[in-house]
């Protein structure tokens, strides 16, 4: 069974970076997609990013230019890179994986993680 364990949250000040880190235990998808989402309370859960096997990446707009996602391979492992944070990124941040093509809908990823929390201050 794949598990996800996601780290790096936090709180920083608006402008501020943090990297998320999602470590990936008993992996065994082919060709997966992996991705992280967030949730704010009240309101559904969304992908922030994600990356295929291939390494494509999709990026929610209001994050472009700001958020990078990469994976190394090697080390079962998913980064999310985000910088010049703002308030409205504050948020529990989840990690995903999945076999084959990569979805926006959190309920088509079979490998979930537990969260981590993003807290910006303004």
């Amino acid at each position: 069974q794949v598990q996800l364990v996601e780290s790096g949250g936090g709180s920083v000040q608006a402008g501020g970076s943090l990297r998320l880190s999602c470590a990936a235990s008993g992996w065994t998808y082919t060709r997966p997609c992996m991705a992280w989402f967030r949730q704010a309370p009240g309101k559904e859960r969304e992908r922030v990013a994600s990356i295929n096997a291939y390494g494509t990446t999709i990026y929610l707009d209001s994050v472009k230019g700001r958020f990078s996602v990469s994976q190394e391979n090697t080390k079962n492992a998913l980064y999310l890179q985000m910088s010049s944070l703002k308030p409205e990124d504050s948020d529990m941040y989840y990690c995903a994986g999945k076999p084959g093509d990569c979805f926006p809908q959190w309920s088509g990823y079979t490998a979930r993680g537990q969260g981590t929390r993003v807290d910006v201050s303004s």
